[in-house]
């Protein structure tokens, strides 16, 4: 009964993303990284279960998101110099559009981790919006070969290490985080004519001028507490809650980490963050107050094998996590303490994927690890490809598709 209350407040948060044929968004149709899929492949190699392998060009960590037939992510030149969208076909993998959208003369430094094309894209019927930070963002009509309806290029922001936050869709707003090191905001875009609506700048004490600590690359999302709309957005040194449609602050809980990477994840009445680098820890929050509910409102902590960068999974009342070195960890939901704990091989970016009863961790090396979710640790596969995984999974139907530095590939029990 617990796991179909989660499931169902999920639900409420998606809108009308919800879709087992679709995956619109980072992190999927609920955005929390579960597929609603049957049959997908557990076991695969290059030569094994790939229904279709095509190359990318350019250097993008930009997750996959679909709609209908049609693929859609994000690349660039790697000197970061011009910005494309990539759509491809879902049956046969042929490119059917590759647009470039924007030129940057003297683009800002970008880390090794990290590409000019890291936020992944959100989509819904006939449309998609692709956003590469202040390098740009506009929405291309994907019934009118990708014409470009609206773009926006007067968003500043020195990323400094790179664009990682990617823009999500509420009501007729495209929300997006610009948490760079110069600047730090907020803000929501008409979708339909990608006029700024409103505009939020973060007031957060972070405790230093470098703006090295106060950038940041994570996704929001939006809850419903008790019939409240709430946008859960993370930061360095802080979580915010805002009324989605006008920007004001609900209630904020403060902590040490900075430039946080995982997205929220909302269930069992409480909201599950990452902290993001420094010494990451996971907090579990009730949302249900207002103000600065630092030591009111944190039910627990976790600091073991906390990952910095990947996002981790809710499962009924377990959390499944790996750190950026390749800790993998179970964690009790309600009381923070450790189920089980082991080490993958690899080193870990893209954030993992729970589908019926496995969680997919997918490394930097190219390894996905497919475990059991359950309450012992118990290795399902180990599956290489040629290449790393740095963009997050999708899956819809009987496919998983793993964009990895050079390819995208369909996988899929032959």
């Amino acid at each position: 009964m617990r796991f179909a209350v989660v499931m169902a407040l999920c639900g409420l948060c998606a809108g009308t993303l919800l879709g087992a044929d679709n995956w619109p968004q980072f992190l999927g149709s609920h955005g929390d990284g579960h597929a609603d899929t049957t049959d997908l492949p557990v076991s695969w190699s290059e030569t094994s279960n790939v229904v279709w392998k095509t190359p990318i060009h350019g250097r993008g960590w930009s997750s996959p998101v679909i709609w209908g037939q049609q693929i859609w992510m994000g690349t660039a030149k790697e000197d970061g110099k011009e910005f494309f969208a990539v759509c491809a076909d879902k049956d046969t993998g042929k490119i059917l559009h590759d647009i470039k959208l924007f030129e940057s003369e003297k683009p800002d430094f970008c880390h090794a981790l990290n590409s000019y094309a890291s936020p992944t894209p959100v989509m819904e019927e006939g449309r998609v919006y692709m956003h590469f930070g202040s390098y740009g963002t506009a929405c291309l009509d994907t019934t009118a070969d990708g014409k470009v309806l609206w773009s926006r290029k007067d968003l500043p922001c020195n990323h400094w290490r790179g664009p990682g936050s990617s823009p999500i869709l509420y009501q007729d707003l495209l929300i997006v985080h610009y948490d760079g090191y110069d600047l730090q905001y907020i803000v929501a875009l008409n979708k339909n004519t990608g006029e700024t609506v409103w505009k939020k700048t973060r007031d957060v004490e972070y405790g230093t001028t470098d703006g090295d600590v106060m950038k940041a690359y994570s996704t929001p999302i939006v809850i419903d507490v008790n019939g409240q709309q709430q946008l859960i957005s993370t930061t360095s040194k802080a979580v915010l809650a805002y009324e989605p449609l006008t920007g004001k602050e609900i209630w904020r809980v403060r902590y040490d980490g900075f430039s946080s990477t995982a997205r929220p994840i909302y269930g069992l009445g409480m909201v599950f963050i990452s902290t993001g680098f420094g010494k990451a820890q996971v907090y579990a929050i009730k949302p249900d107050g207002t103000g600065d509910v630092t030591d009111t409102h944190v039910v627990w902590k976790a600091n073991k094998g906390v990952p910095s960068m990947p996002s981790f999974v809710l499962v009924g009342e377990r959390i499944y996590m790996c750190s950026d070195s390749g800790v993998a960890s179970c964690l009790n939901a309600l009381t923070g303490a450790t189920v089980w704990q082991n080490r993958l091989e690899g080193q870990f970016s893209a954030s993992m994927l729970f589908a019926e009863g496995r969680v997919y961790f997918p490394s930097r090396e190219g390894t996905t690890t497919v475990v059991a979710a359950a309450d012992e640790y118990k290795v399902l596969s180990e599956n290489k490809l040629e290449d790393g995984c740095m963009a997050s999974p999708a899956a819809i139907g009987k496919s998983l598709f793993l964009r990895t530095k050079t390819h995208l590939y369909r996988i899929e029990n032959k």
